[in-house]
Parts: C-alpha cells; structure tokens; sequence
C-alpha cells in the first residue's frame, strides 16, 4: 500500500503550468517537522516535493502561499529523466489526491479567503 500523509509548511508560492494537453499540474514543496529534535535541541524539517493535477492543482495555486500550512494525501512516486546536460536523475515526490487548509484564518493566518 502506498499512502503518504502530510502536514506542514509551502516553503514557496506554488507554481502552476499546463500540459500540451491543456491538463493543470501545480508543483510545490512542503517542509514537514520531524516528530524529535536532533542532539542540539533542534527541530529538523524534510522538504518534500510535491505535485498536483487537474482540479487539485487549480485549488493549491488559487489558495496556496509561502508559508501556508497544508494537510495533504497521496502517493510516493519516483521516476527518471534526463537533465539538461544529459545527466541521468532521479526523483522523488509526492503526487497529491486530497488536500486541506492546515489552519484557519483566526490562528493568525491570512489565507487570501474572504470572510465567511
């Protein structure tokens, strides 16, 4: 089984594109807290990619900012490609089914959303 569930923080705005095919693909990144601190007394994070499609990929963009807390699932999917100097690469990201806002606009986050 394949799931992955995520909470945490767009480290940037999310970047919106079309397909030749006229299909929306959003690409972002989320920075999720590890659930220990290292040996200083830390908090780490793991930034992980993401990628959403169709109307998925309409909502991050339209709602989404730096900064913005986001719960989200998917799967992990890892593929190859070549880069622009014909170096093999690899990658690995998380391609989005379901995502919600992961704070109100009362805690102090302005979503861009009107008020209800």
């Amino acid at each position: 089984m394949n799931i992955a569930i995520l909470t945490g923080r767009l480290t940037r705005d999310p970047e919106l594109r079309t397909t030749s095919n006229q299909t929306p693909v959003c690409s972002f990144t989320v920075a999720v807290d590890r659930p220990f601190k290292n040996a200083s007394g830390e908090r780490e994070a793991d930034f992980i990619r993401c990628v959403a499609w169709r109307q998925t990929a309409e909502f991050v963009n339209k709602y989404f900012t730096k900064g913005s807390k986001i719960n989200l699932s998917g799967n992990i999917q890892t593929r190859s490609y070549d880069d622009n100097e014909g170096n093999k690469r690899d990658a690995t990201e998380v391609v989005v089914d379901n995502v919600e806002f992961g704070e109100s606009k009362k805690s102090g986050y302005d979503s861009g959303l009107p008020d209800a």
